[in-house]
């Protein structure tokens, strides 16, 4: 944002794959960054919350210009039981509720609230924008409650990030299939056929703060213009290695490690940034050969 003039900026999440690098690079612009930490704040740079009792400091929130929620627990963290699904809802609805209801009261000039493509379900070969429907699988319905708690924000400009997969060898999911892939042990996941809707965390938090300025509200889907199936995905990353993809694994055995998040990875989201395209928005990395080939070599 060169040439921009500085801003406050709160950001939840802030120790997240997504929220480390976001927090890094806007201080890196000049910006002033606070990190919502859920006990006593102890430095400048720290809000106290508690998305659990709803409460933030408001104090500390005067005069900010940006809120960006990041905060929920991990989609692929652990495997669904019904413990763990009712967590990942939880955590997005009262986080969500907490912050936006904040910024009802401070009213910052823009609220960017976490949301995913999970929104749209099972796509399938058909490509889905911003103004496609729900899906009706347990993903989608925690992203449609997630999207209605932040509108809680009420007349603040409210942008939902429905965010892909994010792609960096630090984290996520390249960060967990580099290791295999480089020992030779990766393959395709299932039939190959499904499609991935990705994205660089270069990119991820290059369009956040495109976000920040542009007048955009309502959902932005954050995915690379270029979506691919699964097998082309993994012959990319063999190809970026220089290793072969020779150990498919077969959905049965993804199903039975992985439980219900293994309709993650074997689903299909054919999912388009229509709203940032539309805004004029380019992508540094819109291909997938040259993001994996790029970030392979960062590791």
């Amino acid at each position: 944002m060169p040439g921009r003039p500085p801003q406050r900026v709160a950001v939840t999440g802030a120790s997240g794959l997504i929220g480390t690098a976001l927090v890094g690079h806007l201080r890196s612009e000049g910006h002033t960054v606070q990190r919502f930490v859920r006990r006593l704040a102890t430095a400048p740079d720290e809000i106290t919350w508690d998305p659990i009792a709803g409460t933030v400091d408001l104090a500390a929130l005067e005069g900010i210009d940006a809120v960006i929620h990041l905060a929920g627990a991990g989609v692929g963290d652990k495997r669904w039981t019904k413990k763990y699904k009712a967590a990942i809802l939880n955590s997005r609805l009262l986080g969500t509720t907490t912050i936006a209801n904040a910024i009802a009261e401070v009213k910052p000039s823009v609220f960017i609230s976490g949301s995913a493509i999970g929104w749209y379900g099972e796509t399938g070969n058909r490509a889905v924008v911003e103004t496609d429907r729900a899906g009706d699988d347990f993903l989608a319905a925690v992203c449609r409650e997630w999207e209605g708690a932040a509108d809680l924000a009420g007349d603040v400009r409210t942008v939902k990030i429905r965010t892909g997969l994010v792609l960096d060898p630090t984290g996520g999911a390249l960060g967990r299939m580099l290791p295999l892939f480089r020992f030779g042990a990766g393959g395709k996941l299932g039939s190959g056929k499904q499609w991935w809707s990705w994205i660089t965390l270069h990119d991820q938090v290059r369009a956040i703060c495109h976000l920040m300025e542009s007048k955009i509200s309502g959902p932005v889907n954050l995915t690379s213009p270029n979506p691919v199936t699964n097998q082309e995905f993994t012959a990319a990353l063999a190809r970026a290695i220089h290793r072969p993809a020779l150990f498919p694994a077969p959905a049965i055995a993804l199903k039975i490690a992985l439980g219900g998040f293994s309709s993650e990875i074997l689903g299909s989201k054919k999912v388009l940034p229509g709203v940032l395209s539309q805004d004029g928005f380019v992508f540094d990395f819109p291909h997938v050969s040259t993001a994996l080939e790029a970030l392979v070599t960062k590791d």
